[in-house]
């Protein structure tokens, strides 16, 4: 007596398994370039848009894909959080090589920023401008104020007043900074400043030392007044100058009334 095959040892079957795959991949293909198509043909022109005005305003030093020159380095790979950065705070364009590039009035609208951004980012992948869940203020400032402390205040200070490095440089003061130029500033490592990857700091970790730098910037210091905040070198010469300059005063208006 002949016992029926099964159906996965029947001819017929290899061939429906390839049938029903190429089915699923293309369908699902088909359903995803349709549900992105707007977006694609929006990107593409703003990329579009991007590249003219990179080859307008870029190319002279960064070179006209990107690829670096002798006036500027490569920007292939840096992603779009370093050109909304730089750009954003009106680093960029540079006015002049040196030690370190300065704040600016910026060049460009922000639609203009982002056309940048886009076309840099799709030379190669990279840091992409933050969402804004992680810009809102909304984490741990106690956690946030640790991180801080350990990971940036050897150049920032503790309160993010900033301070001198060597050879001409600085690390800014980040009072009043814009959350999303923090954020981005960790992700890209601008300049002297080293890069907080997702493995250093979790994008949760960036959201907390934003908080903190926005509770810092929100509240007086319980101290009093703060003399800058740049720490004991501060505070040491007010005492010697104030301090120890009224007891002297004291000291020798003593002496002239006991004489």
């Amino acid at each position: 007596m002949n016992q029926e095959k099964p159906l996965r040892r029947r001819p017929w079957a290899a061939g429906l398994v390839i049938f029903l795959g190429l089915a699923l991949s293309g369908g699902g293909y088909a359903a995803a370039t349709q549900a992105v198509k707007t977006e694609e043909v929006s990107t593409a022109d703003q990329i579009s848009e991007g590249r003219n005005l990179f080859l307008a305003n870029c190319a002279s030093c960064h070179g006209t894909n990107g690829e670096g020159a002798i006036g500027g380095p490569s920007l292939i790979g840096v992603g779009a959080a370093s050109v909304d950065f730089q750009v954003g705070t009106g680093r960029m364009p540079g006015q002049a090589s040196g030690p370190q590039l300065f704040k600016k009035p910026l060049q460009f609208t922000q639609e203009q920023i982002s056309a940048m951004a886009a076309y840099v980012a799709s030379l190669a992948p990279g840091p992409a401008i933050p969402a804004d869940e992680y810009l809102a203020g909304n984490g741990d400032p106690t956690h946030g104020g640790e991180l801080f402390r350990i990971n940036c205040a050897m150049c920032h200070n503790a309160v993010g007043a900033g301070g001198a490095l060597t050879q001409g440089k600085f690390a800014p003061n980040l009072n009043g900074v814009e959350a999303k130029h923090v954020y981005e500033a960790m992700v890209t490592g601008p300049q002297n400043m080293p890069v907080f990857n997702d493995s250093n700091l979790t994008p949760e970790d960036k959201a907390d030392i934003i908080t903190y730098l926005k509770y810092v910037d929100d509240n007086q210091s319980v101290g009093g007044f703060e003399l800058g905040a740049i720490g004991p070198v501060a505070e040491g010469l007010f005492t010697w100058v104030f301090g120890f300059g009224f007891i002297i005063a004291i000291t020798v208006w003593l002496g002239a009334k006991s004489n």
